[in-house]
């Protein structure tokens, strides 16, 4: 623990290696450590988290939550990353924590969302980073079913500049998908979430020798249906990678959906091994070409990567239009807005911890890979929302102790007459829950590991019904994760089975 505190301070003596060449008794060469100061653009501040109003919660992660943060002195939002240590450090994550803090320090581009300052607490670490006010990419492609392709261009176009700085600085970002691509409340398009970023070997971001975000450079991190189809065969990480990932991004901004998105993540595994993607007859020949180039298998290939460089990728018909020298100063697509929402409605002053708010992220890495039955192992294998302790305090009461949460979102729960919202909750017990965030009354759905008795049926990506002999619960959720429900519940239901495949609903 006192080491990440001390990496996390202003100022820092860091170790660089060099060979100097000098004669010793063997004539040969020996390795000389040089050591220079290197002092944080963005410095670590003696504030507390009482400095702030805590606002709604933009997003949740395996580790961390993002919170919307107002300083009280300045007025100033900020969004505040927050990671919890004692998480880091059992889960071994404490390097890629430095190595994102480094790196972002480091970076200086419109298209990169800039990090600000970072100070602690007994538990946590906290990154105050730039606030996108306009939300996600996702929420604008599912609140308008898909992009227009000027749209898409438009995004996709500055998404291609920003990666152009990154991969200039020999850094590859490793998770370029539309939940971790912001929009300014203007509408520009800013990266995000660098806790996967890979730094080349002759990469001019300065680098501390504790901090790498892993020892294999073919380690599989990333989101499913982005990663390109050389990481699942465990080759090392390319450029090409995030040019894959730009690719199934375009690709869903003009349909709605990722293009190798299957029923589980195996099923669109052998999707994106067999390049098994088919274009909705609607997209433009400019359009289908482009993609098709970016999800070459060749990483070398795909424009960007290969002969010619960002050139041969910006020179592409699709984006014949666009003004590259002024890319900033276009006018953005209109922001659609959330149903019921009104410009000015983000400056709320609710409580990150306020249960309507927890859970309304979702986790972005699935690292590494691993065998076993067992209910832990299985567990670690469903998709983490919220497994942080310290977070989710709001929820001990309706855990038994060693209980934690697997899975957790802010869902619709469907009735005849009116739709309410609730908190649905799975646990590794295993147990399936639901509250009602107004009054924080719980009810429970019987678990089982018979299909027969518990199973979960989906109607579309973002509507669900878990079926039990008693009852059928409709959910709706925005986030469109209901084949992530009806997976999570089925690898719980299977986790006696070593193969995880048991018997199917």
């Amino acid at each position: 623990m006192l080491a990440m505190e001390k990496d996390f301070d202003s100022k820092l003596v860091i170790q660089e290696e060099k060979n100097v060449s000098g004669s010793n008794n063997n004539g040969g060469n020996r390795d000389v450590q040089r050591s220079k100061s290197f002092a944080f653009r963005a410095p670590q501040e003696n504030f507390t988290i009482q400095d702030f109003e805590l606002g709604k919660i933009y997003g949740v992660g395996s580790y961390s939550k993002v919170v919307r943060a107002k300083k009280k002195d300045t007025g100033l939002v900020y969004a505040l990353k927050i990671m919890d240590k004692k998480f880091i450090t059992k889960e071994s994550k404490t390097a890629y924590v430095k190595l994102e803090r480094i790196v972002l320090d480091q970076l200086d581009h419109p298209g990169i969302v800039r990090l600000f300052f970072t100070f602690q607490d007994t538990f946590s670490l906290y990154m105050a980073l730039e606030s996108c006010e306009g939300g996600e990419l996702f929420d604008q492609i599912t609140r308008k079913g898909h992009l227009s392709e000027e749209e898409a261009c438009f995004y996709a176009a500055e998404v291609v500049d920003a990666l152009e700085y990154i991969h200039s600085l020999g850094l590859i970002h490793r998770d370029i998908k539309p939940e971790n691509l912001l929009l300014t409340s203007d509408g520009h398009i800013k990266i995000a979430d660098f806790g996967s970023v890979k730094p080349m070997q002759d990469s001019s971001i300065t680098v501390l020798p504790n901090a790498a975000s892993d020892d294999k450079a073919c380690t599989f991190v990333g989101t499913a249906a982005y990663v390109p189809p050389e990481v699942l065969n465990s080759s090392p990480a390319t450029f090409g990678n995030d040019l894959w990932a730009l690719g199934c991004t375009l690709y869903q901004m003009l349909s709605g959906t990722s293009p190798f998105k299957d029923a589980s993540e195996w099923l669109t595994f052998q999707r994106i091994i067999a390049r098994d993607v088919r274009f909705p007859n609607y997209f433009s020949e400019e359009a289908k070409e482009l993609i098709d180039q970016l999800l070459d298998m060749e990483p070398s290939r795909r424009p960007g990567a290969g002969i010619g460089g960002y050139d041969t990728l910006k020179k592409h018909p699709f984006f014949r239009r666009v003004d590259w020298k002024n890319l900033r100063r276009q006018t953005p697509p209109k922001l659609a807005l959330e149903q019921g929402v009104h410009s000015g409605d983000d400056d709320s002053h609710d409580s990150p911890w306020n249960p309507s708010h927890v859970g309304d992220g979702s986790a972005g890495q699935n690292e590494g890979s691993g065998g076993g039955g067992s209910s832990s192992e299985s567990s670690s294998h469903i998709t983490r929302l919220a497994s942080i302790d310290s977070f989710d305090s709001k929820w001990q009461q309706f855990l038994d102790p060693g209980e934690s949460i697997l899975m957790i979102s802010t869902l619709k729960k469907l009735r005849k007459l009116t739709n309410k919202k609730v908190q649905l909750i799975l646990t590794n017990k295993p147990k399936v829950v639901y509250v009602d965030p107004s009054k924080v009354v719980k009810g429970s759905i019987i678990w089982s590991d018979n299909p027969s008795e518990l199973s979960v049926q989906v109607a579309s990506p973002s509507s669900f019904k878990i079926l039990t002999p008693k009852k059928i619960m409709a959910f709706e959720d925005s986030k469109q994760r209901a084949w992530q429900w009806k997976k999570a519940i089925e690898c719980l239901q299977n986790r006696g089975d070593p193969s995880g495949q048991g018997q199917q609903s």
